[in-house]
């Protein structure tokens, strides 16, 4: 499946700037330390991508849900934005370059946009566990993406 989600044309700023970088630095190191954790209620990981534009890799902790036969569900929500987060656009890119860091573990991950009535299912499984993400999805008027994160052979999941 393709990753296709458009940005939107209403919806909340986009987190970014100094502070909400150190804000993301201080959390993926307190789930280093943890071997895992939760954030606003939520499980939490370490996503690395490689840069679309730069070819470096990006750490960014995200919230995930566990999801069928050992993956991981991940939500794009950039906390009801306009536009994607950035390492949408780096799985999109690189989807087959990517890890994840969680419970002590890295995991090497192939990631995959959900759509239809898998993404259907997902959601509901996400808004149930977590009714924050409906209120972001409120705030745009972009569809909120879904991405699995499966584990390469040789790698167990959640």
């Amino acid at each position: 499946m393709s990753f296709d989600t458009p940005a939107g044309t209403r919806g909340t700023r986009q987190p970014s700037g100094w502070a909400f970088r150190q804000l993301n630095k201080l959390m993926a190191r307190r789930i280093r330390r943890k071997g895992g954790g939760t954030f606003m209620g939520f499980n939490a990981l370490i996503l690395t991508t490689v840069g679309r534009k730069s070819g470096a890799e990006r750490t960014t902790p995200v919230g995930w849900f566990p999801g069928p036969d050992g993956s991981y569900l991940i939500v794009a929500s950039a906390a009801g934005a306009t536009g994607n987060p950035a390492w949408y656009y780096n799985l999109a890119a690189h989807p087959d370059q990517v890890r994840i860091e969680v419970d002590g573990r890295t995991i090497a991950v192939t990631a995959e946009q959900l759509h239809g009535t898998e993404r259907e299912q997902a959601w509901r499984q996400i808004t149930t566990t977590a009714s924050r993400f409906a209120s972001y999805q409120d705030k745009t008027d972009r569809e909120l993406p879904i991405i699995r994160l499966t584990p390469r052979s040789g790698q167990d999941g959640p």
